[in-house]
């Protein structure tokens, strides 16, 4: 029984880590996989050859998701995706469930497929996970809005991206301050219309306000 219930109609805190952990990326392909998982797979919607999604993206930063495809994934989405960060040996997301059970396939298809994916090519066996995934309920906007701050502020953690926030090419902030790259399939207008302007969002990610709602609220985001 997972210790967080799952309800239609909430927003969770959704996160895992490599196992022991380790990375969940060693190239670029990796993290470009698992991008399109998490954007493409928030319905029962199966692509066949995810390979060449990857291998578009890698020559033209893009997918080749058509739109009659798209519109297809947003009419049957399970979850929606609000916010999200990929980082080398985790990942964060805030999720919504739509239908009942949305969560869980869509985490057991994303995680399940990026591990299947990792062992084949690296010839691994095992989990690349630490266990199952973690879904913690956000309980009230206040903790909404600073667990979009504290997800678009982990790349921080990383020397090279500190001060680059804004161009770290496995998150959503990007999206957030400039033209959303997945359209209604990153739900960022929950976050984003509660601020005057994107600038404002922007110096809300790194003043003392988002570090006021962390002492608050970090208790009641994470599971131990």
């Amino acid at each position: 029984m997972r210790k967080t219930p799952i309800a239609q109609g909430e927003h969770y805190h959704i996160y895992n880590r490599g196992n022991n952990k380790q990375l969940i990326f060693i190239d670029e392909r990796d993290w470009i996989r698992l991008l399109f998982s998490i954007v493409y797979l928030q319905s029962p919607i199966s692509f066949n050859n995810i390979g060449r999604q990857v291998s578009c993206f890698v020559k033209n930063g893009i997918f080749n998701v058509s739109a009659e495809e798209q519109a297809d994934i947003e009419k049957h989405k399970s979850v929606e995706l609000i916010n999200f960060v990929l980082m080398p040996n985790h990942f964060h997301l805030t999720v919504r469930e739509l239908k009942e059970g949305g969560i869980a396939e869509y985490m057991q298809r994303a995680s399940c497929g990026h591990t299947k994916y990792f062992n084949i090519r690296y010839n691994k066996s095992g989990h690349l996970f630490q266990g199952p995934y973690k879904a913690v309920h956000i309980g009230n906007n206040d903790q909404l809005l600073y667990l979009s701050t504290y997800i678009h502020r982990n790349p921080k953690e990383l020397g090279e991206w500190k001060n680059k926030l804004e161009i770290y090419p496995w998150s959503s902030l990007r999206d957030y301050i400039g033209k959303n790259r997945w359209g209604a399939l990153l739900q960022k207008n929950v976050i984003i219309n509660q601020f005057k302007s994107v600038n404002e969002y922007k110096k809300f990610v790194s003043t003392s306000t988002a570090k006021k709602l962390k002492s608050e609220l970090d208790s009641d985001l994470f599971l131990d």
